[in-house]
């Protein structure tokens, strides 16, 4: 008899507060499965268990057929390459069968998750005097990937909130890697005239980009005092993210696991990333693999380069000192280069915030 059992790959924080939401939506899966499919979970890097812990978990409670998914809201990198190569690695050497499931992605259930995050947001805010909906400008912040195709999808979700939701005007940026991030998205927002912006970070847990996302607006709103700023939570263990999770593991099993390739950089020739087609699948993280809250810039208050929270500022620093998600990857393999690393909206825009530059 084939005995299954779910594994849930996270991505892994330095926050523990990160690693312990993750932790809750893992315990919190089995209500939406089959009673007699165990679930385990693991992280990629920085954070503790390791993704080969859970599988073994898994393996030790009998388990010969895992359906692993990734715990992440669209497939850039991670969750295309990265985890597959642990997962296939470890199915090899334990003889055992390994799944592997795609993406949360662009989902009814997911998009109706985030609206109910942004009007719990909005009603809080009326009580101190309501503001119309077509007065009010959302801004959708996304991770912010090497990958315009995961990039594209955060795109998606701000216009089915906007048009789903009748607001004045809605604009996306980005947290890191690529253009706008977080300050100067906010800038151009702060130049539209609205009386209102809901900053919503489309993330599934908090950690240190929820920090520089939170730390930027909070800046952009005391810079602009006649606007209204809103924060709107993260997603985190939403009722319709856990659903679309266990829709995202059941499907294995039907032959609906597979990834929309379409406008994969690795597959086709997307604009501006065309040299990338056929880069071969293999983990870029074990070097930080199972580090947590000792990895390298766990705590911005031993940061030499920003203040109270991580605003990027180490991704143009070439010292070796490393700090925030956007690390370097000092290592044997190489990262194609991100073809506009010098756009100024992109990581070049927090260069002013360097210590003694400001």
């Amino acid at each position: 008899m084939t005995k299954y059992g779910v594994m849930i790959c996270g991505h892994g924080s330095r926050s523990q507060a990160a690693v312990d939401e993750f932790a809750v939506l893992a315990r919190r899966l089995p209500e939406f499965l089959p009673p007699d499919w165990p679930v385990d979970y693991g992280y990629l890097e920085f954070a503790n268990p390791v993704i080969r812990a859970g599988l073994d978990n898994l393996r030790a409670q009998g388990c010969d057929h895992i359906l692993a998914v990734p715990g992440m809201l669209f497939a850039a990198m991670h969750a295309k390459n990265d985890i597959p190569t642990v997962l296939n690695t470890y199915a090899a050497e334990h003889g055992i069968t390994v799944q592997y499931g795609r993406e949360l992605g662009v989902d009814p259930k997911m998009i109706r998750a985030a609206a109910e995050r942004i009007e719990t947001a909005l009603l809080e805010a009326d009580k101190g005097g309501a503001v119309p909906r077509h007065e009010t400008c959302l801004v959708v912040i996304g991770r912010g990937a090497s990958d315009p195709d995961a990039n594209s999808n955060v795109s998606k979700i701000a216009r089915m909130l906007w048009e789903g939701m009748g607001f004045g005007w809605c604009e996306v940026g980005y947290s890191g890697v690529t253009f706008p991030l977080v300050e100067p998205c906010l800038e151009h927002v702060a130049r539209l005239g609205y009386r209102r912006v809901v900053v919503f970070p489309y993330f599934l847990f908090t950690g240190v980009l929820i920090d520089r996302i939170y730390g930027f607006t909070d800046m952009v709103a005391a810079a602009h005092p006649k606007i209204e700023f809103v924060k709107a939570g993260y997603l985190n263990d939403h009722p319709g993210v856990l659903a679309t999770f266990a829709e995202r593991v059941t499907e294995i099993l039907e032959g609906q696991n597979a990834m929309n390739c379409a406008m994969c950089k690795y597959r086709a020739q997307v604009l501006g990333f065309e040299a990338e087609v056929g880069s071969p699948q293999e983990s870029h993280h074990l070097h930080v693999e199972g580090q947590g809250a000792s990895a390298p810039g766990s705590n911005v208050a031993d940061c030499d380069l920003c203040d109270t929270f991580c605003t990027g500022a180490c991704r143009l620093v070439a010292t070796g000192h490393h700090h925030g998600h956007d690390h370097h990857h000092d290592h044997d393999h190489h990262h194609a280069p991100y073809p506009h690393a010098d756009h100024p909206l992109g990581p070049e825009s927090v260069r002013k915030h360097l210590k003694g530059n400001g």
